[in-house]
Parts: structure tokens; C-alpha cells; sequence
């Protein structure tokens, strides 16, 4: 879970590569939804949607990058 959050963190401070770094050797959900993320602010819509799906949260690709990785913090923060 920290590892997560640390995730979340770097990326809302624009340190992508960091916070890819991180979620990519991660099995699970949450880390996928999260690197589906970084795939959308990187620009790279097909891989985004991948992990998306991965995760079982299509339904946020069209969501604002930085407002979703707030929702996933808050989530994982149990708020």
C-alpha cells in the first residue's frame, strides 16, 4: 500500500518515470489502475486502456489524470 501511495505521490509531482517504476513489477488492481494512469498522461492511449482493463476501471479513461489519481489515493487512503 505504501508503495502505492508513493506512486501516486511522484506522479502528481510529475516524476513519471519514478512512479511507472514502481506500479510496473506490482500485481495488483490497484497498481494496475494506476499505471493506466501513467499511460494517459504519458499519451499513450492503448497501453492505458490495457491496464485499464487489467484493473476493471475502464470507465475512468476519460477521467482528468491528476483529479484520478486523487480519487485513487483518497480509495486507498480508506477515506
Amino acid at each position: 500500500m505504501q508503495k502505492l501511495l508513493q506512486a501516486i505521490d511522484l506522479a502528481l509531482a510529475g516524476q513519471w518515470d519514478a512512479a511507472h517504476k514502481i506500479v510496473q513489477d506490482i500485481e495488483d488492481p490497484r497498481a494496475y489502475w494506476i499505471h493506466a494512469v501513467l499511460h494517459k498522461i504519458e499519451g499513450d492511449a492503448g497501453n492505458s486502456r490495457y491496464w485499464y482493463g487489467r484493473a476493471g476501471q475502464i470507465e475512468h479513461f476519460p477521467s482528468p489524470p491528476q483529479e484520478e489519481l486523487r480519487l485513487i489515493r483518497r480509495q486507498l487512503a480508506g477515506e
